[in-house]
């Protein structure tokens, strides 16, 4: 692919990256953990040497947050992601490529038909950690889990502002971030999306967090918002 390719260049976050096509589409990319696989179909890319992996944000929630304005990534060089409602591994697949070889993504999922679809994935991503279980009982993979810098929350519950609040007791460090793609039609069907992302948003003001950002992920997600915050616990 790199033929089509004009340039690649680094973004204001660490280990992001836009891939400029020869006719002027842009698009988010990561440098491949895993060079010569791919995760989900999206296009590998040589470039100076390097592959790339084309981060599809019609995929990927924290592709279209950045999309979208997110004035900072938590997910950076070397730091422990615990990700709960890792699925296949799409979105977790990109943060291993930007934690590099010293980070850790803890991959939580409690499908147990999905998880063997994200063991595929972490065969080739050593910094990758598929666990089994339930979200809400985070005591259940707390001996498999080190205490977290980032806490990424992707995960279609009613109270899955609460799920995040009691993870993030139990593994985010002080300081650390939160990450939580809020699903409005998730929690409420009958109110509109803004007025539930600003309910979630204060839900965990309450509750140790100072609230950076609520992104609103149309088009790539609709009635979705992804939420920025930083734990005061």
């Amino acid at each position: 692919m790199s033929e089509s390719i004009r340039t690649i260049k680094e973004t204001n976050m660490e280990n992001v990256f836009e891939c400029e096509y020869i006719d002027g589409t842009v698009r988010l990319c990561t440098k491949n953990f895993a060079p010569g696989y791919s995760v989900y179909g999206e296009r590998l890319i040589k470039y100076n040497g390097t592959e790339y992996r084309e981060w599809n944000a019609f995929r990927s929630k924290l592709a279209g947050a950045i999309m979208k304005g997110l004035k900072e990534n938590p997910v950076k060089k070397n730091t422990k992601v615990l990700y709960l409602g890792a699925a296949s591994g799409t979105t977790p697949s990109h943060i291993s490529d930007i934690v590099e070889k010293d980070g850790k993504v803890y991959g939580v999922e409690f499908s147990a038909r999905v998880v063997r679809e994200l063991i595929l994935v972490a065969q080739r991503r050593p910094n990758l950690f598929p666990i089994l279980a339930d979200a809400r009982f985070p005591q259940s993979y707390m001996p498999l889990v080190e205490d977290a810098d980032v806490l990424y929350v992707d995960i279609a519950q009613p109270d899955q502002t609460d799920i995040a609040i009691y993870n993030a007791r139990t593994f985010l460090k002080s300081d650390g971030y939160l990450l939580l793609a809020i699903k409005a039609r998730s929690i409420d069907v009958t109110k509109d999306p803004s007025e539930i992302f600003k309910a979630e948003a204060q839900k965990l003001e309450k509750s140790d967090f100072d609230v950076k950002q609520v992104i609103n992920l149309d088009p790539y997600d609709k009635d979705h918002a992804m939420v920025l915050a930083r734990f005061k616990g």
